[in-house]
């Protein structure tokens, strides 16, 4: 298969969407000689901040001298950003290759591999074959039945922020998602769980308590904030004096905690990691997607929020930076989110919304976030594609106009590759 027969092959099978179990997976790695047994992992899991925590840390290893593999989901602008090794996306060469190699394994199966299987065992087969020192091994949902958990062991396992969602799938409290990404905690390992609710805290306690690992509590009281600018945040951690990240969303200050918190426990389990490497490392992070500033004048900001959680964070984000400048909002999201709280979030700061309908067959349409906005008392405008709502944004722009484009994060792709294209 050539690189777009690849695509098509895996989107062919996405009509299985997202049926957690390890069966298949198990199997299709055994039929490919259980690469993963090779490799070594940070495995993360939570609701929000994994990927930009996973982030933060490829940087760190990859300055400390490792080969590091990432595997994270979803990706922004190209299929290729979900499996990267030391910063450069699988080349569509190697994605076909590997992909024409699996696939004979993945349709001898009578039971098929889901999209999210195959994406795992592709990434897997990717890190082995190019010896990575280590891999940071994003879970797609949930944690204890997601097909990442095919790994037998993790030198971390790490837990950021949990809140609720994928409720239908995960459990209807946030209690019962902690049980169930606590399912990633092997025996004997290092467990670094984001400092939250004790009742989420304590389900991890136990589960460590049960395979007799070591709990590190990530500590963003010792994370001194010192000045954000549009460009980066500046702060100190313990003896660590004048860190800089260049991921500005306030939030990403409890990411950073977490990231140094197993980079900590890394260090404990033998990695050589310096003082200085952290240093270039976080200064160095690249997360396309998260509170990205795309554009100048006007500024304009895009993030993946794209639940109440996620947006939560992005609001307190917004009101650090910009205090009470009403802002045009660019907003789309899924029918099946809990819209009403992510709007009473955002409708506060807005000054309009312009209303999309994201390319996804769950979104809720334009017309009707539109009219919802409207009867809150907030002035919002339908738009016939992303396009359009971009161009809109531009052309009512005044010089110190602010845009930020809020959903999930292939309609920030979209958004990026049309301004990109047309700006």
């Amino acid at each position: 298969m050539n690189y777009q027969e690849t695509l098509e092959y895996i989107s062919s099978i996405n009509w299985k969407g997202s049926v957690l179990g390890l069966e298949r997976i198990r199997e299709l790695m055994e039929k490919l000689g259980n690469p993963q047994k090779e490799l070594k992992f940070i495995h993360i899991t939570g609701t929000n901040g994994k990927g930009s925590t996973a982030a933060f840390l490829s940087a760190v290893l990859i300055e400390a001298g490792y080969k590091v593999g990432l595997f994270t989901s979803p990706y922004v602008e190209v299929f290729n950003e979900r499996m990267q090794i030391n910063n450069e996306n699988i080349s569509d060469e190697e994605l076909a290759e590997i992909t024409t190699y699996i696939r004979p394994f993945a349709d001898s199966m009578e039971d098929k591999p889901t999209e999210f299987e195959l994406n795992t065992a592709i990434s897997l087969v990717y890190f082995q074959k190019n010896a990575c020192d280590i891999v940071v091994f994003e879970v797609g949902m949930g944690g204890e039945l997601d097909s990442t958990n095919v790994i037998d062991y993790s030198d971390v396992a790490v837990f950021t922020a949990i809140g609720l969602d994928h409720t239908k799938e995960l459990g209807d409290t946030i209690e019962k998602i902690a049980a169930t990404k606590a399912g990633i905690i092997k025996k004997d390992s290092r467990v670094v769980v984001y400092r939250q609710a004790d009742s989420v805290t304590d389900i991890i306690r136990k589960k460590c308590w049960e395979t007799d690992s070591l709990l590190y509590i990530s500590e963003p009281d010792k994370v001194i904030f010192k000045q954000v600018t549009i460009d980066h945040q500046t702060f100190d951690y313990k003896n660590l004096e004048g860190l800089q990240i260049p991921l500005i969303g306030r939030y990403q200050i409890d990411n950073v905690a977490v990231a140094l918190k197993v980079i900590e426990a890394l260090r404990d389990g033998g990695w050589k990691i310096s003082d200085e490497n952290i240093r270039k490392g976080l200064a160095a992070t690249k997360w396309p997607g998260r509170f990205e500033v795309i554009n100048r004048d006007p500024l304009f900001i895009v993030d993946g929020a794209h639940n109440p959680h996620g947006i939560r964070a992005t609001k307190e984000s917004l009101l650090n930076i910009f205090k009470d400048k009403k802002l045009t909002f660019i907003f789309g999201v899924m029918a099946d989110k809990d819209y009403p709280d992510m709007l009473d979030q955002i409708l506060p700061m807005a000054k309009e919304v312009l209303c999309v309908t994201p390319d996804n067959p769950r979104a809720l349409s334009a017309k009707d976030l539109a009219r919802i906005i409207e009867e809150k008392g907030v002035p919002a405008i339908e738009n016939a594609t992303i396009g359009d709502a971009v161009d809109l944004a531009f052309e009512r722009a005044k010089a110190d106009d602010v845009i930020v484009a809020l959903g999930s994060l292939y309609m920030i792709g979209d958004i990026k590759k049309y301004k990109k294209s047309k700006y």
